[in-house]
């Protein structure tokens, strides 16, 4: 277990690193998978929604494995009490100079490097907690169970993750190994990563993004790509309201409320 976080640690401080020196060309040669998210635009704005409709000017808002903290500085537009944890340190500073440019006055100790799975915080001590493409980095059996903790009765989580049904997406996955850790690989979200999120949370809500989109990847450099997105969005949002069907989506929101 220890071994796995020091991997995860060594690899997010790298690829911050990485981010910070190497030119956008190289940092997306590097890391192929980072340009791929030009695609998920719907799903951005979603959770922009979300964090609007729940965060209030008194909100504590938790950045959950905040990576350079775009999450949180979007939710600083809302709040002043704006927190951000990770298991990369320097990610955690790069996520508290994102914040700072919201909030000059920010508060340098609300971003700790800190195991998710196990955080100081206080019982109940969060109104919103965002998890951004983090679970399938975690054990969620922990995971879970430390976010109902730190959540307070009334609060909310807003979950945004990748599904690990589609076989065709699997396949890239293990295909392209040096791009994520391994624990990452294995651990892309399904079924009983969602039953064990039952245990403590017990209103839960879902909506599946990116299947037909997933087509226009080739042309993400071409005149041809905003056009083709917002018409295979628009199929998405009709066919991933089919069960079955929409676990072959490439991501899920889901909400998580006690």
């Amino acid at each position: 277990m220890e071994n796995r976080y020091d991997l995860e640690m060594q690899f997010h401080d790298q690829r911050e690193h990485d981010r910070k020196n190497l030119t956008k060309q190289e940092f997306e040669k590097k890391y192929p998978n980072k340009r791929l998210y030009q695609i998920s635009t719907n799903t951005s704005h979603y959770i922009a929604k979300l964090l609007s409709k729940h965060i209030k000017k008194e909100s504590k808002f938790l950045d959950y494995c905040c990576g350079t903290g775009e999450t949180a500085r979007e939710a600083a537009i809302f709040s002043k009490n704006i927190y951000g944890i990770d298991i990369s340190p320097k990610s955690v500073q790069s996520a508290y100079e994102n914040v700072k440019q919201i909030h000059h006055d920010i508060d340098e100790n609300n971003f700790k490097p800190m195991n998710a799975e196990s955080t100081s915080f206080e019982d109940g001590f969060f109104d919103v907690i965002m998890c951004n493409g983090v679970l399938h980095h975690l054990d969620t059996a922990l995971a879970f169970k430390e976010l109902s903790r730190i959540l307070k009765k009334d609060g909310i989580i807003i979950c945004h993750e990748s599904l690990g049904y589609n076989p065709f997406i699997q396949l890239y996955r293990k295909l392209t190994p040096n791009i994520r850790t391994a624990w990452e690989t294995d651990h892309i979200l399904k079924a009983k990563d969602f039953n064990r999120a039952k245990r403590y949370f017990g209103r839960r809500n879902f909506k599946y993004f990116n299947l037909i989109s997933l087509i226009t990847i080739p042309f993400l450099r071409t005149p041809f790509f905003n056009f083709l997105k917002k018409i295979t969005h628009f199929i998405d949002s009709i066919i991933l309201k089919i069960p079955i069907i929409n676990l072959m989506a490439w991501q899920v929101v889901f909400t998580l409320r006690k």
